[in-house]
């Protein structure tokens, strides 16, 4: 164990680092647009990546440098809990098959770039478009964030950044997000779904050796569940009840499948989950990465392990106050050769680089579309909303760290949670707009707004040893009595209201917004005589 910084595991990580930096500013040239001055070019590369590309990007955007580091956390902090996060995968993509595909057929037909886009077309309603954005931006700015979390756990664990000074102490995580920030702005998407091929190979190799490796260490799975049953069985004496468990009781289950369903309902709402199917060339290319992504799930299930075995290490063991989040870089720099801990905290560091970049260009993309374009400068040019995604993508980058430098990473971890929370209330109006035309906008709207304050209400009032407030995304369920995902409840009460004032509305007869879709528009495929034809992304509104 290194008391100062690790020269050897930083050497390996900053070549990697470096390597990826000259492909994100080679790949502008990657795949060159044909004409670089279109939104679809820069924010979704040109809607031209095939099945691998799409397979890497979609890995590279969902499983993040955050998931690398808080899975195993919560596994070493509450025991079987935190598994839930490979049940919510494995429900997500069968379920995801059923509506991506239209989404990507009704996007590639009128040039939508957004979501948001999509419901503006689709229901004729600029202020239900302006709250699917806000609502994609404010929940996709905490999980920025956390990447940055996740960079700085490796740094802390690796030695750099001792000094006292706060400038000196931060540089590095400042000359990772300028880097990130100068090739995004040259190359956009095309940048993170190129290096994603590094980023994922890494964190593939890195998992299945660790999961072979350490164990040998340890002594075998036998001695590491034992560790692990030991420490959850002893009481915390501020709680005076078991710091968790190794399978979950009966008392949790509700919150457990609430959790999983309600994680699942939402991971492709995220704008960058979005983006990264949009950007595919082919329906076919989105449905055949429904059926291959299941295979990240398996990594996720073998990641979550490395918490059992940092406990078995005795990572944090005696230290008062650890952060759990330290717990799978400081388990690698204990049981791993310098130069492999180097290749760990790569693949960690280069797994916050690759989802950074897409979340921030999915947020530049709505703002452009959906306020700037819409509300702003209706008559933008193509170049106009290409110029004003670029800087907003790197405004958002500077949000993110200002955010993470400035405040305490706890308030960072309990926004994403709630932006969990937030995102799964534009469900109804998304992913019911691709089946359906029944739902009035005005029920959509009202019901998301009911959505969102009883989500933000509820988390308010959730304390935590760490936060007064919005301590958990849990809280007892009205009329059931169990604990469960308050986004799941809010989500719930969401499609009643929508449902409800539906019914109203169209009882008295209210003015429904104009459908610029059509039933063929759900299932075109690219080579479709209606696809050539479609209206170019400057011309989408």
């Amino acid at each position: 164990m290194h008391t100062g910084v690790n020269v050897t595991a930083l050497t390996v990580f900053l070549l990697f680092f470096a390597l990826v930096t000259v492909m994100g500013f080679l790949a502008s040239r990657w795949r060159r647009a044909e004409d670089s001055l279109h939104l679809h070019e820069w924010g979704l590369g040109g809607r031209s990546f095939g099945t691998w590309v799409t397979w890497f990007l979609l890995g590279g955007d969902l499983y993040t440098a955050y998931t690398f580091v808080a899975v195993p956390a919560a596994i070493y902090g509450t025991g079987a809990a935190g598994f839930f996060a490979v049940p919510y995968t494995i429900i997500a993509y069968p379920l995801v098959f059923l509506f991506l595909p239209r989404l990507w057929s009704v996007s590639r037909v009128h040039g939508y770039v957004t979501p948001a886009d999509f419901v503006r077309g689709r229901y004729g309603s600029k202020s239900l478009s302006l709250v699917v954005a806000l609502t994609g931006i404010l929940a996709t700015m905490p999980y920025i964030a956390l990447q940055l979390v996740g960079i700085q756990a490796v740094l802390d664990v690796l030695g750099v950044g001792g000094s006292g000074n706060w400038f000196m102490k931060d540089l590095p995580l400042f000359l990772a997000f300028a880097v990130l920030a100068a090739y995004t702005y040259s190359s956009g998407l095309r940048a993170p779904a190129l290096i994603a091929f590094v980023k994922d190979t890494l964190v593939y190799i890195v998992i299945i050796v660790a999961v072979i490796y350490i164990p040998m260490r340890l002594g075998g799975y036998g001695h590491i569940f034992d560790a692990a049953a030991q420490k959850f069985s002893t009481v915390n004496p501020a709680t005076g009840k078991p710091s968790g468990s190794l399978v979950l009781g009966p008392k949790a289950h509700w919150t457990y499948a609430t959790l999983a369903l309600g994680s699942a309902l939402a991971l492709f709402m995220y704008p960058h989950s979005v983006t990264g199917v949009l950007a595919s060339k082919s329906r076919n290319t989105v449905r055949r990465n429904m059926a291959i992504m299941p295979a990240y799930s398996l990594m996720l299930g073998l990641l979550a392990l490395l918490g059992f075995m940092a406990i078995a290490a005795g990572v944090g063991k005696g230290v008062k106050g650890f952060n759990a989040q330290l717990s799978v870089p400081q388990l690698f720099e204990n049981m791993f050769p310098d130069w492999f801990t180097g290749v760990a905290f790569a693949a960690i560091g280069i797994g916050a680089l690759v989802p950074a970049a897409i979340m921030s260009i999915a947020a530049a993309n709505l703002f452009t579309r959906n306020i700037y374009k819409e509300f702003l400068k209706p008559d933008a040019t193509p170049a106009d909303e290409t110029r004003i995604a670029k800087i907003a993508s790197l405004l958002v980058k500077v949000g993110a760290l200002a955010f993470v430098l400035a405040m305490d990473k706890q308030f960072a971890i309990n926004l994403q949670l709630l932006g969990g929370l937030w995102i799964l209330q534009t469900f109804v109006t998304v992913v019911g707009g691709l089946f359906t035309r029944w739902f009035h906008r005005w029920a959509l709207l009202a019901g998301w707004a009911a959505g969102m304050a009883y989500g933000t209400w509820k988390a308010y009032g959730i304390s935590s040893p760490a936060t007064k407030h919005f301590g958990g995304n849990t809280a007892e369920i009205p009329f059931i009595g169990e604990i469960g995902f308050i986004g799941l409840t809010a989500f719930v009460l969401n499609l009643a209201v929508a449902v409800v004032l539906t019914l109203v509305l169209k009882a008295v007869k209210a003015p429904e917004g104009a459908d610029e879709t059509s039933s063929t528009d759900y299932s075109a495929e690219a080579g479709d005589e209606a696809v050539t034809k479609a209206p170019q992304p400057a011309a989408a509104h």
